[in-house]
């Protein structure tokens, strides 16, 4: 792209977002001095602090990870919280060594915190990690992604590692059994982002890895920036891997058929992954968020395999046609058309990429043209989601940054990588930064890697859990999205995988084009979130204008049913079989 043409993007986009101001200024936004989210991890008893182990020696999964989860784990209604921890890498040191201390209740291991809302009414955290049984294995913790396996009504936990994976198995009981040597998810490797998906439409969660690059312990390189100081090594200083594909064959046993779908054509330094039906053809596809190497699109052949359509498609690069450094994505309908768009953050200098769909799978790199494109290029960002913090009925957008580099300006700090991370407001297709009304917690320089979405205090709004490298978790609790209507639905499946993972869901209203949402807990960086569909339905004046009609589940199999829904601010269960069934 010639750089004329470069310029007038970046001016478009600039006034796109400048025209926008009147519409914002005029929109239902937070009273003056009402900040958006507030941050109760202390008070509410979620204190967990990362730790990375570091002793000098710059080892890439220090400055990397690690990821959360939220889930029902104990099917009480309510979300609990499962955190993942570093680990001391060089096995020839000790803890006296390290350039950090570790925190003295939260390491070693992963940490459980059980969600006492349900049935106290309190929000409030009790760690109960121990009794669960769920405290990891001792690598350095990656990635989390949640599925029900099994379909035994359970959600279970795949735990990606700079080491050996894990799956635990839920009992149903309020524990956990290790079955990773059973199941043969036990890689011992470099595995990063994760997520559960029905590919093959039989009934079962598969598994999608991915894996980041063939870094070593004993092989680590000395890396140095340009004033001749050691800093950590970029993705291309080690061999790429290719991502792993399992196949569950429903007796809790998953087979590698990473080669024979066709997974090996091609790879990356995997990190973020998703997984949605991206060309509309009813099957689900596969987006792999590479850093420094072309993302991958696996459309989905119908027949078990998998082909890479990111270069034809326009989304393996950017805009200008480089790569860049893919690290978390995620996947919504943010312009209402109803398709999946693909929003992918990246490092610093670097513009998030916001890949358009025009509904059949092909892609165009709007950032610029939205508003998400200069405004992050100061930032190194990793995770990420589309969610409607308001509860208008339009895909926001949350940035969880920090550096993997040393920050200039902060040189002379014991872990000089922090950033801010950022909220965007969506204003009809165009993005205007409201990080600055989000809440003290979004001010602060941090080293924010993990970012999971959810309803923690089932109130109807949406809240966010963010972790940080060598930090403390934050829990931001929304305090202006209660005051919206909305609707929140749960699938129950039955002739599909147990949450209808994949399932597409439309909410019709009279007099308005239906709001499309995917069921999923994939997406952003190292995390999984919260299954429920969460729609945003606006004022009491627009629900008056725009009453609700219905809801429509297209589910995994490809078969469609429908319910009568007249009454906003609750959550639906809705159980395969038991609606108006569709041709």
């Amino acid at each position: 792209m010639t750089e004329r043409l470069f310029l007038l993007r970046v001016l478009g986009g600039l006034v796109a977002v400048l025209g926008s101001t009147l519409s914002w200024l005029t929109s239902a936004a937070p009273a003056e001095g009402t900040y958006i989210f507030e941050d109760v991890s202390e008070t509410t008893g979620l204190d967990f602090q990362h730790f990375i182990g570091a002793t000098g020696s710059y080892f890439p999964p220090e400055i990397m990870g690690s990821g959360a989860a939220l889930l029902d784990y104990d099917g009480d209604g309510d979300l609990d919280v499962y955190l993942l921890q570093g680990a001391l890498l060089d096995k020839s040191k000790s803890l006296k060594d390290s350039l950090f201390l570790p925190p003295q209740k939260h390491w070693p291991g992963n940490r459980l915190f059980r969600n006492e809302i349900v049935p106290t009414g309190k929000l409030r955290f009790t760690d109960v990690t121990e009794p669960a049984g769920a405290g990891g294995n001792g690598s350095f913790g990656m990635g989390v992604a949640v599925g029900d396996y099994d379909n035994d009504g359970h959600p279970d936990l795949f735990l990606s590692n700079f080491g050996p994976n894990l799956l635990y198995h839920n009992n149903g009981n309020g524990t956990f059994t290790d079955v990773t040597r059973k199941s043969g998810l036990g890689e011992d490797s470099f595995s990063a982002g994760a997520a559960f998906l029905d590919y093959d439409r039989d009934g079962y969660l598969d598994l999608f890895v991915t894996r980041y690059n063939a870094f070593t312990v004993a092989a680590n390189k000395k890396c140095y920036n340009h004033a001749g100081g050691r800093e950590y090594c970029g993705p291309l200083d080690y061999p790429p891997l290719p991502s792993k594909l399992y196949h569950n064959g429903g007796h809790g046993d998953f087979v590698d058929v990473t080669r024979k779908a066709g997974i090996t054509a091609a790879f990356g330094n995997g990190l973020g992954v998703v997984s949605a039906d991206f060309n509309g053809d009813g099957w689900i596809d596969i987006f792999v968020a590479n850093d420094k190497t072309p993302n991958q699109l696996w459309v989905n052949q119908h027949d078990g395999t998998f082909e890479d359509h990111a270069l034809i498609a326009g989304a393996a690069y950017n805009g200008d046609g480089k790569v860049v450094a893919g690290m978390g994505v995620t996947a919504g309908d943010f312009d209402n058309d109803g398709d999946e768009d693909v929003f992918v953050t990246t490092l610093a200098e670097e513009a998030s990429t916001l890949y358009v769909n025009d509904g059949t799978g092909m892609f165009e790199d709007l950032a610029n043209r939205h508003g998400v494109g200069h405004t992050t290029v100061p930032y190194t960002g990793f995770g990420t989601f589309w969610f409607d913090y308001d509860n208008d009925g339009r895909l926001d957008l949350f940035i969880a940054n920090g550096e993997i580099k040393v920050v200039d300006s902060l040189r002379g700090n014991p872990f000089p990588y922090g950033q801010k991370n950022q909220l965007f407001h969506n204003e009809g297709g165009i993005f205007r930064e409201t990080t600055a009304r989000a809440g003290a917690a979004l001010q602060l320089f941090e080293v924010s890697r993990g970012a999971a979405i959810g309803d923690i205090d089932n109130d109807g709004d949406l809240d966010i859990v963010v972790t940080n490298a060598n930090g403390p978790v934050r829990l931001l609790m929304n305090r202006i999205g209660a005051g919206n209507h909305w609707l929140e639905v749960r699938l129950r499946g039955v002739k599909v995988n147990r949450d209808g993972y994949g399932a597409r869901v439309a909410l019709f209203r009279r007099g308005h084009p239906p709001l499309w949402r995917r069921v999923a807990a994939d997406g952003s960086y190292l995390s999984a979130n919260d299954p429920r569909v969460h729609f945003g339905l606006g004022t009491k004046s627009e629900i008056q204008a725009f009453p609700l009609e219905a809801i429509e589940v297209v589910w995994p199999n490809g078969s469609k049913e429908r319910w009568q829904v007249t009454q906003p601010d609750q959550t639906l269960v809705l159980r395969q079989g038991t609606g108006e069934t569709l041709q």
